[in-house]
């Protein structure tokens, strides 16, 4: 039962093998990371929707920069003695017109329009900060998509010569020159490299599904990572990247625009505190003192019990608090930057140690082994033990080159721009 089932898996996995392979031939976008990103800024509907979010901050400056709207306002009689309705000629009946403007004191729209500016600089800090955490995930979907390409190599590399080993060996055991226990323990080996291929192929699909939300691709096309990988040692001054991390971080940036925005709105809640001053001029037609009377009108509220005293100490402490709330985000950043620039190092020292034609090495002791043992030079145990150990090196070697590309993308991404070149 077990030999049958093993048939019958490898038989259903390599139909679904070619099947993905023929969809992948005439479906299949293939992209360099800067085609990528050309797509991913042009196409990616958050920051679409974020930047209308900016485009709207803005509209608020042109908002504050407004003067009040003057108030006009009339009282007259709606009936006279003879009940005719508005009737105003002769100089019959009452008319009273007010018209009045109020002026601003303080200086409270110069800061109502700093606030809005403030606004709008938070609002492009939080698209670029978005823009940062998206790019840093298309960096990390592009190239992990790209390892596991690669593993599928080395798996369907495996799969492929661990099939034709067990075809070899199903026929020497048929002639009865193999034992029945070397048969299962190919084919088991075999199907263990089958699951793992489908185990890639599940995380490929997931990543794919990211990418495409990404770049607003068509969800029918495969999109192949087009990487050629190269280490380039790159010298990095930790205080100089701090600096630079301060200038380009939108996180960052935020809680700095918070706290102007905090302070200027402090700065506004004292201002209120000065009464505004309403100016108007009244015409009254026959219940003044004299016929025609025209009017100079000045008003201004009286602070004696609401001086906004609550207002004010409300945004001081809000200032305070985004104070403490900056001071954290720098230790944040400063310790993201020395981790980053640490893990950077500890990745490039790793990889430094592989030497190039490793793979080549590497596949014709392969291709040697598995010819040993088909003439029987070596034991089953040491081709399987081999065989292990092959795509153990060659899957770290994979890994160490990914670990690299996450250190350069964590590198950036803690900086807020492109210190190392990704791919």
């Amino acid at each position: 039962m077990l030999l049958r089932y093993l048939k019958i898996s490898a038989c259903v996995f390599s139909a679904l093998l070619i099947g993905q392979r023929a969809s992948a031939q005439t479906d299949t976008l293939r992209l360099t990371f800067q085609d990528a990103e050309k797509l991913f800024l042009t196409n990616n509907l958050q920051l679409i929707a974020q930047k209308y979010n900016v485009d709207a901050s803005q509209a608020l400056i042109k908002q504050a920069k407004l003067w009040d709207n003057p108030v006009l306002s009339t009282d007259q009689n709606i009936t006279d003695a003879n009940k005719k309705f508005f009737d105003h000629s002769n100089g019959r009946g009452q008319i009273f017109v007010q018209l009045s403007q109020v002026f601003t004191t303080a200086g409270k729209r110069g800061k109502q329009v700093q606030i809005a500016r403030d606004g709008v600089q938070i609002q492009q800090a939080e698209f670029n900060d978005l823009m940062r955490n998206l790019r840093y995930n298309l960096l990390l979907d592009f190239t992990q998509v790209n390892n596991l390409m690669e593993q599928r190599k080395v798996y369907q590399t495996e799969i492929t010569s661990a099939s034709a080993m067990v075809n070899a060996i199903d026929k020497s055991y048929q002639n009865g020159n193999n034992s029945l226990k070397d048969l299962i323990r190919l084919k088991a080996l075999l199907f263990g490299l089958q699951n793992d291929l489908v185990e890639i192929d599940r995380q490929i699909n997931d990543l794919e599904a990211e990418l495409k939300t990404l770049l607003v691709t068509d969800p029918s096309k495969f999109i192949a990572p087009q990487i050629r990988f190269i280490n380039n040692q790159v010298a990095l001054d930790v205080p100089s990247l701090i600096e630079q991390a301060k200038a380009n971080r939108g996180d960052y940036l935020s809680n700095v625009y918070q706290l102007n925005q905090n302070q200027h709105n402090l700065a506004l809640q004292k201002a209120i505190a000065v009464p505004d001053v309403t100016v108007g001029s009244a015409f009254d037609q026959n219940s003044s003192y004299a016929r025609n009377y025209v009017g100079l009108q000045i008003s201004l509220p009286l602070p004696l019990w609401n001086r906004n005293q609550g207002n004010i100490k409300n945004a001081r402490l809000t200032a305070q608090s985004q104070e403490y709330t900056l001071k954290n985000a720098e230790v944040g950043l400063n310790n993201d930057v020395y981790s980053a620039v640490k893990q950077y190092g500890l990745s490039q020292q790793l990889l430094g140690k592989q030497e190039d034609d490793f793979y080549d090495k590497y596949d014709q002791l392969y291709r040697g082994m598995a010819k040993a043992y088909q003439i029987k030079q070596i034991s089953l145990q040491e081709f399987v033990d081999f065989f292990d150990s092959y795509r153990d090196t060659k899957l770290k070697i994979l890994n160490q080159k990914l670990n690299l590309q996450k250190a350069i993308a964590e590198l950036n991404f803690a900086v807020g721009a492109t210190v190392v070149s990704p791919l």
